[in-house]
């Protein structure tokens, strides 16, 4: 076993294929020799994904990122990274090679990234691809905070529902979070304001979840967390993580004096729910937590 384990080891490094593995908390823990070249890594470096992005945008290397704002496209691209078991894309790198890149991810967050390159192809079917490509993002994507569109998260919940349902567990929580008196924002300050204040929301919450969770805005000032293998008391610490950071929040530049807050239900997946009952149990608790005075998280079994 030993021998054979070498040896894979041995193949993973000389291989022309781009290998990497990163951790639950999106920070990579090994890439071999090919993929170290690709991206300007020294042997020893363990950046988080994010971090490694931006480092080599800034210096003209590794993937070619076609947005005019980074911070808006990274935002984007972290609620949907490893959000899927298998996912499967193409990816330009600055050296004019083009890849075809899959993630693998277990259940407990660790990814495994393989990267083929594919320059070959006929450049119109390349075009042709990434049009392709473009357009389903753009389908799942919230216009205005770049984060997951309902589509998604309706497509995620059903997701997490389906493999918990075949692996004979319960184990996971979906939250839904609404911004406290919204509509006094946007009446007092401004439309563009009130849009200020969703990005705003969508910034904070975004680095707080998990890279195997899934985020989005779901309609209005209506945004849903979806949070796998996850029990009760640590979707509740992380939920509580989120009003936090949203009460120490000051986003319109005009009036520095100016907070906000949210509400927030929370509900653990029961053996046999389907996800239409688990999401009535979640909004269900979003109406408590308004009730009882907003800023708040309430909480069904």
């Amino acid at each position: 076993m030993n021998n054979i384990s070498e040896r894979l080891a041995g193949l993973s490094e000389e291989s022309a294929v781009l290998i990497a593995l990163y951790d639950q908390d999106d920070r990579l823990q090994y890439a071999n020799a090919a993929f170290r070249a690709t991206y300007a890594l020294e042997p020893e470096e363990t950046p988080l994904w994010a971090d490694l992005m931006r480092r080599n945008t800034q210096a003209g290397k590794g993937t070619i990122i076609k947005a005019t704002d980074f911070e808006t496209w990274l935002v984007s691209a972290q609620s949907r990274r490893g959000k899927l078991p298998f996912r499967a894309f193409e990816t330009d790198v600055a050296d004019g090679r083009w890849f075809w890149m899959t993630e693998t991810v277990q259940a407990d967050g660790w990814m495994l990234c393989i990267a083929s390159d594919i320059t070959h192809i006929k450049t119109s079917e390349r075009d042709l691809r990434q049009d392709r490509d473009f357009a389903l993002r753009a389908s799942q994507t919230d216009e205005l905070t770049s984060i997951s569109n309902r589509r998604f998260m309706m497509a995620a919940l059903d997701s997490m529902v389906a493999r918990q349902a075949s692996a004979e567990s319960a184990s996971g929580c979906t939250c839904i979070m609404d911004l406290d008196y919204f509509k006094r924002i946007n009446d007092q300050y401004g439309h563009q304001a009130g849009d200020g204040v969703l990005i705003d929301f969508a910034r904070r919450v975004q680095p707080l979840v998990r890279r195997r969770d899934s985020f989005g805005r779901i309609g209005g000032e209506e945004f849903m967390l979806i949070l796998p293998d996850t029990t009760l008391g640590q979707g509740e610490l992380i939920v509580d993580r989120i009003l936090k950071a949203v009460r120490g929040a000051r986003p319109i530049r005009s009036a520095p004096t100016f907070s906000y807050t949210c509400s927030a239900g929370l509900a653990e997946l029961r053996p046999g729910e389907t996800a239409r009952e688990l999401y009535a149990r979640a909004d269900e608790a979003l109406y408590h937590a308004k009730q009882s005075g907003r800023d708040r998280l309430k909480i069904v079994a």
